[in-house]
């Protein structure tokens, strides 16, 4: 129980350290190292022996426009991201919104001023980002998307995501399996975003046929979802004591979901919480005594990261034959974790090596960073 302890405490502190965060700025590359429960995985580069086509025969300057840099998942994309390109000898600016819709927009019209051959939009709102995008598109510039619904209204613009609703079976298939039907549950989820939507859909189908009765359905999605979201899920549980599992689709829910049922219902809690994502202090927190978090559905954001560089590098080469690329994702049990001994993520990748997808959107003349 120490390291959710630990969790709970450092959400008062992250809070303070957040509120003192500007939501405007340009390049602020700060707000995505990583912190002190998330330590940068260190990935093997191999292959790229071939010789290397326009335009990667010289320098190539590639903006990465992200809706924010705070949590687990977006350290450990964005340490992926950098790892690749740095491979593909790319010089990679980094804008952070730090979770403003509003600056993310600005943003990416910077990173269209500052001429560069490329911009990767990570997250946020469509009808924000698609004016940006299809203005970069018209100006040439390479634009690929990563878990942003943008195709209808920029159709050029290459999509990447997560197989987000396999991911939401994989987990709920577990829950059914280890709670059944005709359960009361609580869902902490927020709609408007892209992964979630598409997470959402599952759950309603779930829902519907497992006849379980939601008895609230909260949470909320900001530069520090953890921390805000926690005291929503504290009086959903002080109104609705009788729920038996909860449906968190994001790590960052999942923390604060975690953190609202220790402090209701204390640490020895019968509740079982489903969440998605995976890092080391996701690990920490699963395997922890008592811990509530039974299973998660994940791939690694380091890899998935790497994997959008490498989407853009064939789409920019012309060898790219798709505008839509998905990675599939695993299920990870508490059981599994705890039955394997496993701590971090370098344990975890050893033990489910279909976490790793180098050879996805590759080439021979692509140098690939696998974790």
């Amino acid at each position: 129980m120490r390291t959710q302890r630990l969790f709970i405490a450092s959400l008062a502190s992250a809070a303070l350290v957040l509120a003192g965060c500007s939501q405007g700025g340009t390049n602020n590359e700060e707000t995505a190292k990583p912190t002190e429960t998330q330590t940068a995985d260190e990935g093997e580069t191999t292959g790229g022996t071939a010789e290397k086509p326009a335009p990667f025969d010289q320098e190539v300057r590639v903006a990465v426009v992200q809706q924010s840099g705070q949590g687990d998942y977006f350290q450990q994309y964005l340490n992926g991201t950098k790892q690749q390109a740095e491979a593909l000898g790319m010089k990679l600016d980094v804008y952070d919104a730090q979770g403003n819709n509003a600056t993310q927009a600005t943003q990416l019209d910077q990173a269209i001023a500052s001429g560069v051959d490329a911009i990767i939009v990570r997250h946020g709102q469509t009808d924000t980002l698609c004016p940006g995008v299809n203005d970069a598109l018209a100006k040439d510039i390479a634009v690929i998307i990563y878990d942003v619904e943008i195709q209808s209204c920029a159709p050029d613009a290459i999509q990447t995501q997560q197989s987000d609703a396999i991911m939401a079976s994989l987990v709920l298939d577990q829950m059914v399996k280890d709670i059944g039907t005709d359960q009361k549950v609580g869902y902490v989820n927020v709609l408007g975003i892209a992964p979630l939507d598409r997470r959402h859909a599952v759950w309603e189908e779930y829902k519907k046929t497992n006849n379980w009765d939601e008895l609230f359905f909260t949470g909320t999605y900001t530069n520090s979802s953890a921390t805000d979201t926690a005291p929503m899920v504290v009086s959903a549980l002080q109104a609705n004591g009788d729920v038996v599992a909860i449906y968190a689709p994001y790590d960052e829910l999942t923390k604060g979901t975690l953190s609202a049922i220790e402090q209701v219902k204390g640490a020895k809690s019968d509740i079982k919480v489903y969440g998605a994502d995976i890092s080391t202090a996701d690990i920490e927190l699963m395997i922890a005594e008592n811990s509530s978090w039974k299973a998660t559905g994940a791939t690694d954001p380091n890899a998935i990261g790497a994997a959008v560089v490498r989407t853009l590098a064939l789409s920019m080469a012309g060898q790219l034959d798709t505008k839509k690329v998905e990675f599939p994702p695993i299920l990870i049990t508490q059981d599994f974790l705890r039955e394997n001994n496993i701590t971090n993520m370098d344990e975890l990748r050893a033990k489910e090596p279909a976490l790793n997808i180098a050879d996805t959107s590759s080439a021979d003349w692509i140098p690939s960073v696998k974790f």
